[in-house]
């Protein structure tokens, strides 16, 4: 087993509230991923895990059994740094084999298992090279093969690719997806990159200023945000928020404008609301049932595609777009608006609106 819990975690460095009171159930076999901005948190909540963070409450369990108690070694679980932390002396093979040789293993049994996982992670032709010799994703691919040779209960992985280049995280992405589906081992992996989180992995625990925010699936946290932040937080461009209220069945916004109202909403009449739209339910190039009239303020090419930034009033819609489409700034827009997929926000809370009738 590889289950890792715990509840109503509490740290502080002196007047900065580090946790306060996070709760989390990682299943066995699963990739948990905790994500949120700097300060959110996260390693502090890993360290917590590993026992290497005096906590001033709460608790920690593994595979069921209390071991906030227990020291770092007892709890049997494998740390990967965002640096490296290779012996610059030694050998990729020699550091990869230090977690056994620390174990008194025999030389057979230690050869196998780094045999293996030089295998699966495709190092075989690294391991007689020292760490000046290696780049830095072959780096992390050792240190990585250097955690998983151990076998331990888990794995903590404390933001492993952010020292990388794009072209190189992009790969591992891929590989660590690949190595957690062949070895069916329990990772917990801290990020503050949503691509990361979204694409890796099985749950999703959002974490700001110390607290859990949401914790589901990466289409539950980015199709159903709990609230304003998550919203904001999770999604590239940035979701689009509109101050507006309800009127009977209509949305009327602050600068004046209005929508039908989303038939699933539940908010009283005159209730201050945010309507939250992201970009791909947006467009400017269909036409639809509900629309808002704006002016283009700016195009942003990317490629693959092209956000079009509309000024509503004085706010921005960020819509994305074809490549072929074009204009100029001050013009007159309608955005079409998919209010089946739009997000409705209390204002006042930041809590997102019942959802459950769509």
């Amino acid at each position: 087993m590889g289950t890792v819990a715990v509840h109503g975690l509490r740290k502080s460095f002196g007047k900065v509230q580090a946790l306060d009171g996070v709760t989390l159930d990682v299943p066995d076999g699963s990739f948990f991923v905790v994500l949120g901005p700097s300060g959110a948190g996260k390693t502090t909540t890993l360290r917590a895990i590993a026992g290497l963070e005096k906590l001033d409450a709460g608790s920690v369990h593994l595979d069921g059994r209390d071991a906030t108690g227990d020291t770092p070694a007892a709890r049997d679980l494998a740390m990967v740094f965002q640096s490296y932390a290779l012996y610059p002396r030694h050998t990729a093979y020699e550091n990869i084999a230090s977690p056994l040789r620390a174990r008194r293993c025999s030389p057979s049994e230690i050869a196998a298992a780094v045999e293996q996982m030089s295998s699966l992670l495709h190092i075989e032709r690294l391991l007689q090279r020292r760490p000046a010799q290696l780049s830095g994703g072959e780096m992390q691919r050792v240190a990585l093969a250097r955690a998983l040779v151990r076998r331990p209960r888990a794995f903590l992985m404390d933001e492993p690719l952010t020292n990388l280049d794009l072209k190189l995280r992009v790969e591992m992405r891929t590989e660590l997806t690949r190595i957690h589906r062949s070895l069916g081992a329990t990772f917990v992996y801290v990020t503050n990159d949503q691509v990361e989180a979204l694409s890796m992995a099985d749950q999703v625990a959002v974490l700001k200023e110390g607290k859990v925010q949401q914790v589901g699936t990466p289409t539950e946290v980015y199709e159903r945000p709990a609230n304003q932040w998550v919203a904001g937080f999770v999604g590239s461009p940035p979701i689009s928020l509109l101050a507006c209220h309800a009127e009977g069945d209509r949305l009327v916004g602050a600068e004046g404008w209005t929508l039908p109202r989303p038939h699933w909403t539940t908010a009283e009449d005159g209730r201050p609301l945010l309507l939250g739209l992201r970009a791909e339910d947006l467009s400017v190039e269909q036409r639809g049932d509900a629309s808002l009239s704006g002016e283009l303020y700016g195009l942003e090419p990317l490629g693959d595609r092209t956000v079009v930034d509309v000024r509503v009033g004085t706010e921005i819609l960020k819509v994305k777009a074809r490549t072929t489409v074009s204009g100029t700034p001050g013009e007159r827009l309608l955005v079409t608006v998919d209010l089946d997929r739009a997000h409705v926000f209390d204002a006042r809370t930041g809590l997102a609106l019942s959802e459950a009738g769509r």
